[in-house]
């Protein structure tokens, strides 16, 4: 037996609102014999009659009157569903999840996500922070629609990215610490410093230890710290100097002294999608606002 259909309650219900069936066909668009079937296909499937004739009216029965709420519950939800799609279909609406970096997310995001606000603002954004890595296997695995992460790093086949933004790596020094008389700081100069860097795991870190392996060094490490904004805070308490992100440096911190690095070291910024992604109207804003934004952030 097959399940009732949403064209049979929209007759049924139309039968019962004008009180006969050739009222009902023409409110409808059909023929009296396409309605008067539809009928008897739906009393078929619910094994009761719905309709009875009184004084030249089609009247439901008990059981047409106890269908009367469930059909036009299920019309309203048909109708939710089609205005739902259709807000998402328009561009009104719809949701993305962004996976990033905690300095991005920090520094890069907000005026993006303020201006996509006011194109769109029934778009609702969800940000997942964590490590280039992470990040990556949760778009792989569909969890994330899209990630903003840093480059150099290696991407699955199923991956595919976009690089929006170059962003310059600097030495961040307290005052006391910064050597006098040279603007740019080698990994000499900066090796004999005490240093508090991002935790490893990450591409800035790694992006970094190359740096100074290149240099035949390595870093002399004091903390490794999980939060950009905690090393700079222990940096301008004078606990040690950083390589940071010219991202997370737009803004003075208060006692210490920014160099840049010789030779110079930068990470690009990159959006990254799953190569057979479907691309939304609300995904496609967000990708552009992501490119507009780091045209006019770090690097620029």
């Amino acid at each position: 037996m097959r399940d009732p259909s949403l064209r049979q309650l929209r007759t049924f219900l139309s039968v019962v609102d004008t009180g006969g069936v050739t009222a009902a066909a023409q409110a409808l668009g059909l023929t009296q014999p396409a309605a008067s079937q539809q009928l008897r296909e739906l009393e078929r499937a619910l094994g009761v009659r719905l309709l009875e004739r009184v004084g030249g009216r089609a009247v439901p029965t008990a059981a047409g009157r106890a269908l009367i709420e469930p059909a036009r519950r299920a019309q309203a939800a048909v109708e939710d569903a089609m205005a739902a799609a259709g807000a998402h279909r328009a561009g009104e609406t719809g949701r993305v999840r962004l996976g990033t970096g905690a300095t991005a997310c920090i520094h890069l995001l907000p005026p993006v996500l303020a201006e996509l606000n006011e194109r769109m603002p029934g778009l609702e954004v969800i940000i997942a922070t964590g490590n280039t890595p992470d990040i990556l296997q949760r778009v792989e695995e569909g969890e994330l629609d899209a990630a903003l992460v840093t480059f150099p790093t290696a991407l699955a086949r199923s991956l595919t990215a976009t690089r929006i933004a170059t962003d310059p790596l600097l030495a961040l020094l307290p005052e006391a610490m910064a050597p006098a008389g040279r603007a740019a700081l080698t990994a000499a100069e900066l090796g004999d410093l005490p240093l508090i860097l991002y935790e490893g795991g990450g591409t800035t870190r790694a992006i970094i230890d190359g740096w100074f392996r290149r240099a035949g060094l390595a870093p002399r490490l004091k903390m490794e710290l999980g939060s950009v904004e905690a090393i700079k805070v222990l940096v301008a308490s004078g606990r040690g100097c950083s390589v940071l992100p010219s991202l997370a440096l737009e803004g003075q911190v208060p006692g210490t002294v920014v160099r840049p690095l010789r030779p110079a070291l930068s990470r690009q910024l990159a959006v990254v999608l799953r190569t057979e992604k479907v691309v939304d109207r609300g995904l496609g804003r967000l990708l552009s606002a992501l490119k507009a934004g780091g045209a006019e952030g770090p690097g620029r």
